[in-house]
C-alpha cells in the first residue's frame, strides 16, 4: 500500500477512520545518560491511510498524534502502518491526524540529499552506494570504495549544490511490479512482505530510483549540503558524513558560537585560534614535564622523611591528594623496608582516589583483599604490593587499625 504520506509528503493533518486497535507492547531507547530501555503497554491503532511515515528505506518513522493522542511509534506490518499509543482508539470512529512537521521536513531534505549525493558519486566517480543511515544529528552514506580523496569530496559536494541553485523538480511514480520500467529504475530490492505498486523517485536529469520514503518536490527545498568529510567503513567501504538543510544552518550556529567562545578565551581572531591553541599545548606539555619531575623529586624526598623517621613504627601511612599510582611506588621503593607495612593512598580525602599497599609478601596477600573492601574499591597484588582504586578514602582510618589489629596478633603470637 502506498499511505498518504508518500503521496503528498507536504501534508500536514488530514481525517480517517480507526480500522483496528489491539493492546501491544514497546520498548523505548533510552536517551542521554539513561541507557536503560522501558517497556511501555499501550495500543497499536491502524488507520485507513496515515499521514505518519513508517520507518524505512532507511528512514526513521514520524511523530505526531492522533487526536491530540501521541503517536510514539509507526511501524510497517505488510500494506497497514501501525501506531503505538498509549490510549485506546475505537474501531471505526473518525480522527484526526496531525503531524510534527519539523521532524518530516528534516527527514525530507536528508533523504532527498542522499538519493542527490548517491547519484552524482556514482556518475562522476563509479562510486556505489551499499547503505546509507539517517541519524539524529548527521547522516552517512556507506560508498564501496576504499578510499575517497578530498578533491572528489570537493567536486560531489560542488555538483550537488549546482544542481539545487538549478531548481531541479523531484517527482514520485507508482509502477505495478510487472511493469518493463521497474528493470530500469536503480535500487537495491523490495523488501519481502512488499504489497502494492512499487514507488519510483526521479531527480530530473540526475537520477531514477525505487524509494518508499518522503522527498521534497524540488530539490531548492534542500537550500544547502554540507560534505563534513569521510570516515572509514566496513572492509574496503567508506562512509560519507554529509548535512542537509536546516542541520547545515544548524551546524554553522553551533560552529559560529564555538568560534565566538574560543575568541574570547584565546583573545584573538578566527584565523589565529589554530596557532593560539597549538601555543597552549606546547606549554602544557612543558608544565606537566616540569610537575611530573618535581612529583618524582617529592616522592624521593617524602620516602626518606618516613623511612628516617624515629616513630614511624611498624605502620608508615600518607595521604596526598595530589598523586598518582607513580608516586606512590616510588616511595615504597624508596622506603624499601621489608618488615613494615606502607600504607599510601592519593585523591580527594573523603571520595575516590588510589592506593597501595606494601610490606611482607604473605601480610599484603592477606590484607590487600581486605583493604579494598574496605576502601569500596577494586586492586590486585604481588611480590608484597597491592593496589587499585577506591571510592570510599574516608575510610582510611579504618584500614590504618586494621593494619595495626594485623602487627599487634603477629607481637602477641612471637
Amino acid at each position: 500500500m502506498v499511505f498518504r504520506c508518500q503521496r503528498d509528503s507536504y501534508a500536514r493533518a488530514f481525517s480517517t477512520t480507526v480500522l483496528s486497535c489491539r493492546p501491544a507492547e514497546l520498548l523505548t531507547e533510552g536517551t542521554g545518560n539513561n541507557k536503560n530501555k522501558e517497556k511501555l503497554s499501550g495500543y497499536h491503532v491502524v488507520l485507513e491511510d496515515t499521514l505518519l511515515f513508517p520507518e524505512g528505506g532507511g528512514q526513521p518513522d514520524d511523530r505526531g498524534s492522533i487526536d491530540n493522542i501521541p503517536v510514539l511509534k509507526v511501524t510497517r506490518r505488510g500494506s497497514e502502518a501501525e501506531h503505538f499509543l498509549l490510549t485506546p482508539l475505537a474501531p471505526g470512529s473518525q480522527v484526526q491526524v496531525k503531524l510534527d512537521w519539523e521532524r518530516r521536513f528534516d527527514h525530507m531534505q536528508q533523504h532527498s540529499g542522499q538519493h542527490l549525493i548517491t547519484a552524482v558519486a556514482d556518475d562522476l566517480f563509479g562510486f556505489k552506494t551499499t547503505s546509507w543511515e539517517l541519524g539524529r544529528f548527521r547522516s552517512t552514506i556507506e560508498l564501496d570504495s576504499p578510499m575517497v580523496l578530498p578533491e572528489q569530496i570537493a567536486a560531489i559536494e560542488q555538483s550537488v549544490n549546482e544542481k539545487i541553485r538549478n531548481r531541479l523538480p523531484v517527482t514520485v511514480r507508482e509502477l505495478n511490479p510487472d511493469d518493463p520500467e521497474v528493470e530500469k529504475v536503480r535500487g537495491r530490492g523490495l523488501p519481502d512482505d512488499h504489497a502494492g505498486p512499487i514507488r519510483v523517485i526521479t531527480i530530473e536529469g540526475v537520477d531514477s530510483n525505487m524509494c518508499c520514503g518522503t522527498h521534497v518536490r524540488n530539490l531548492s527545498d534542500l537550500q544547502v549540503i554540507k560534505i563534513l568529510g569521510t570516515e572509514k567503513g566496513k572492509k574496503n567501504k567508506t562512509n560519507l558524513v554529509f548535512l542537509a538543510g536546516n542541520r547545515v544552518l544548524k551546524w554553522m550556529e553551533r560552529s559560529h558560537g564555538a568560534e565566538r567562545a574560543l575568541t574570547t578565551l584565546l583573545k584573538c581572531g578566527v584565523e589565529e585560534h589554530a596557532e593560539a591553541v597549538q601555543k597552549l599545548q606546547n606549554s602544557t606539555k612543558l608544565l606537566q614535564k616540569s610537575n611530573l619531575n618535581l612529583l618524582r623529586d617529592l616522592a624521593v624526598l617524602t620516602a626518606h622523611s618516613l623511612r628516617d623517621s624515629p616513630d614511624r613504627g611498624g605502620v608508615i601511612v600518607l595521604h596526598r591528594k595530589d598523586g598518582d599510582s607513580e608516586f606512590m611506588n616510588i616511595i615504597a621503593n624508596e622506603i624499601g623496608i621489608e618488615d613494615t607495612l606502607l600504607f599510601l593512598t592519593v585523591g580527594d580525602e573523603k571520595g575516590a582516589g588510589l592506593f597501595l599497599l606494601a610490606g611482607p609478601v604473605e601480610a599484603v596477600d592477606m590484607l590487600g583483599p581486605r583493604v579494598a573492601e574496605l576502601l569500596q574499591g577494586k586492586g590486585a597484588g604481588k611480590k608484597g604490593r597491592f593496589q587499585g582504586k577506591a571510592t570510599k578514602l574516608s575510610r582510611r582510618p579504618e584500614v590504618q587499625a586494621l593494619l595495626q589489629d594485623y602487627l599487634n596478633s603477629q607481637s602477641a603470637e612471637e
